[in-house]
């Protein structure tokens, strides 16, 4: 008999999976093959949490299961194919403030089953355990960032959008070759013959953004997983904390 749970997650796969394929289909008719392979990739994300839980032996909430598979198709149906990204200037922001949010859910689980596992041998702090959860997201937003860099090197992509600049600082451009930053303001740039009134930073300022949003989702579920732990199984955070499978007996009570 299917759960709460499944029913709940199922009908969201059901109805993502069904306007992926239909996205798909107009693609394939448009001959856009770029985005037919987004779109299987797509699907093919779609199997992640199944995946996590399965090889994890972990039981993942209903909210984070559901954010995981709504998150997957804001990026890669809205975001890319839809251009929601120029659409809506702050949608990279969202995406990039819930990608640290549910890393760090996922950091925390992990360590905190760990830590309440009887047949592993550790006792750390719920402070530690929130820290840990904090830098494994922050190294999964950096990972995605060297991602996005090699995708717009070698690939000709331009993940990481560029940034329109009024006034920069810069030693490069001292006149006296000394390690002084000169302040310019941009009156105009001319590239290939085309006037620009500003200066365009490629991928900069973007990259740092996207990384210090992502540092305000770590820091809100490490605090939110922190409140979880000392009082263990009650607040906010346990609607996204993954737990083991009920099977499982190797896990302590304390």
């Amino acid at each position: 008999m299917r759960t709460e749970h499944d029913r709940k997650t199922m009908a969201v796969y059901i109805i993502l999976r069904i306007l992926v394929f239909a996205v798909m289909i107009a693609q394939i008719i448009n001959h856009n093959w770029h985005n037919v392979m987004t779109c299987v990739l797509t699907l093919i994300l779609f199997m992640l949490p199944d995946l996590l839980s399965r090889k994890l032996f972990v039981q993942l909430p209903t909210a984070l299961e559901v954010i995981i598979v709504l998150f997957i198709f804001a990026a890669e149906i809205l975001g890319e194919i839809r251009g929601f990204y120029v659409l809506f200037p702050r949608w990279d922001d969202m995406l990039h403030t819930t990608n640290g949010f549910l890393a760090a859910a996922i950091g925390f689980a992990m360590v905190d089953i760990l830590n309440r596992h009887e047949n592993v041998k550790m006792s750390l702090s719920p402070a530690f355990v929130a820290g840990v959860a904090f830098c494994f997201s922050m190294t999964i937003g950096v990972m995605w960032e060297f991602f996005e860099c090699a995708m717009d090197l070698f690939f000709d992509a331009d993940m990481q959008k560029d940034t329109w600049l009024s006034a920069f600082n810069s030693v490069a451009i001292n006149p006296d070759g000394l390690n002084v930053p000169v302040h310019v303001d941009v009156e105009q740039v001319t590239v290939n013959g085309m006037a620009w009134d500003q200066y365009l930073d490629i991928g900069l300022y973007d990259t740092m953004h996207d990384l210090f949003v992502n540092f305000i989702g770590a820091v809100v579920f490490s605090v939110l997983g922190l409140i979880y732990v000392k009082n263990r199984g009650k607040g906010f955070a346990a609607k996204f904390m993954p737990v083991m499978n009920q099977n499982d007996t190797g896990r302590k009570d304390s």
